[in-house]
């Protein structure tokens, strides 16, 4: 009867749909490369080699652009010449000062045949030292004993999703990001059709992290219900549907290349969406409720001794 009732519960759920035609989306993967314009050389021939093969959206990484494209327009119409080339629209990722506004920010920007376009995005959940530092006044020591950041990053403050030509309605996130599932939640709520996390772990490359960053990509599909491209600048890069399952390879650490996936977009629901960490919570509270239960019986006991 248990089983049973665990099946009719899962079947009852709320799960994603799918919404319209699959999309060809690319990643490139640029591997390691010293210096902003080199980086920036490597994803263009990269990118270039896409042409032709039917690509929709071609994704780049985290800081895959080191250079404000308001003060670059060599640069943007370099971009808009690999959409034009590709027939893609491309997401960059600016880590840069940019001009007219103070500091520096991580931003997500579609760039089509005309140049940079549509709405923007700011890294809204920044790494604490890796990209700014707490409380600087009091920790900013850090900076002279370890790789913490020299320049506070400048924290978005809103989620924004960004729609292709095709109609592909894409929800970026930057890298640390992914580790928060209530962004994907709210992503999916507010339209998107697939999650596109753009990240870089260059710093991570002898290690497990890489392989453990893309899994979450994962992790954040299936509770969201959205596909999810998880783009890196040097691997591990990896696509999954809107169920957390694999789609084609993925894109290992020792590999400069480029991947190209269909992707099947999703609307609709999952009861994460719907209900958010309402399981959680009671979880919390079903261990609390427990843990007093025990230590109520565990007094008791001594009482009747």
């Amino acid at each position: 009867p248990g089983c049973t009732t665990a099946i009719r519960a899962a079947a009852a759920a709320p799960r994603p749909v799918p919404a319209g035609r699959p999309a060809r989306i690319a990643v490139v993967q640029p591997g390691v490369v010293p210096g902003a314009a080199q980086r920036f050389d490597r994803q263009e021939r990269l990118t270039a080699g896409l042409a032709g093969r039917g690509a929709e959206l071609v994704v780049w990484g985290e800081s895959s652009v080191g250079f404000d494209l308001a003060a670059r327009p060599d640069l943007a119409g370099r971009l808009a010449a690999l959409s034009r080339r590709t027939g893609a629209e491309l997401l960059v990722n600016v880590d840069a000062r940019r001009r007219g506004r103070p500091g520096i920010s991580k931003t997500s920007v579609l760039v089509g045949a005309s140049g940079p376009a549509g709405p923007r995005y700011d890294k809204m959940r920044l790494v604490p030292f890796g990209e700014y530092v707490p409380a600087r006044s009091l920790l900013g020591w850090a900076t002279s004993v370890g790789r913490a950041a020299g320049e506070d990053r400048h924290p978005g403050t809103r989620q924004v999703v960004m729609e292709t030509s095709g109609g592909v309605r894409a929800g970026p996130l930057v890298c640390f990001e992914t580790a928060f599932p209530d962004l994907s939640r709210r992503l999916a709520r507010a339209g998107a059709g697939l999650v596109v996390a753009q990240s870089s772990t260059s710093t991570f490359q002898q290690s497990w992290a890489p392989a453990q960053h893309a899994s979450l990509a994962a992790v954040r599909a299936a509770e969201s219900g959205r596909p999810v491209v998880h783009a890196t600048l040097t691997g591990v890069s990896a696509v999954f549907d809107a169920s957390g399952r694999p789609v084609g390879p993925r894109l290992g650490t020792d590999r400069r290349t480029t991947g190209l996936y269909e992707v099947r977009p999703a609307s609709g629901s999952t009861a994460y969406v719907r209900f958010g960490d309402w399981a959680v919570y009671a979880a919390v509270v079903w261990l609390a409720v427990a843990g007093g239960v025990v230590a109520v019986r565990r007094v008791r006991g001594r009482g009747d001794r």
